[in-house]
């Protein structure tokens, strides 16, 4: 079995049966050009909902160091979250350094996994969802981006960490 391309995707069939699958090969350039506003849609959302998330411990992050400490992890590092919350929803909305600021925001995505929501991992809500939904939206957006980069919509789209 051999394939063709021409005008529309064709496949051939061994008897040069020729069947028309019918997606033409300029509808899908076209497609091709809303992948980056399909990132920036994707930065913007992910972006925003965390920085919100940031702005408000903005009042203090007391509460993560004394969760820290019971974890027997160093108190200092509650101020990490003000890097994954809102420094790296940011420079994820800007389109500056995406990559990068994605592996810092899933860090910090990992990080709340396993400190505060480490007993919701395996089970559902009251409603059928996912115990960590809203997080595990979070953290796949942001694997996603580390993946994909910021799109040619962003602020820098040059650099290898873009």
């Amino acid at each position: 079995m051999a394939t063709c391309v021409t005008e529309s995707f064709v496949l051939l069939f061994p008897r040069s049966t020729y069947i028309n699958v019918g997606v033409n090969l300029k509808t899908i350039k076209k497609m091709n050009k809303n992948i980056d506003l399909g990132l920036l849609i994707l930065r913007i959302a992910v972006g925003v909902l965390m920085l919100l998330h940031g702005i408000a411990k903005l009042k203090g992050v007391s509460f993560i160091e004394g969760m820290l400490d019971r974890n027997g992890l160093p108190a200092f590092l509650a101020y990490g979250v003000y890097v994954t919350e809102i420094v790296a929803p940011l420079l994820i909305i800007i389109g500056f350094r995406t990559r990068l600021a994605s592996a810092a925001y899933a860090f910090g995505a990992l990080s709340a996994v396993f400190l505060v929501h480490s007993g919701d991992i395996f089970t559902l809500n009251e409603h059928g969802g996912w115990g960590i939904e809203l997080l595990g939206l979070y953290l796949l957006g942001a694997i996603a981006l580390f993946f994909t980069g910021s799109g040619k919509i962003a602020f820098s789209s040059s650099n290898k960490w873009d």
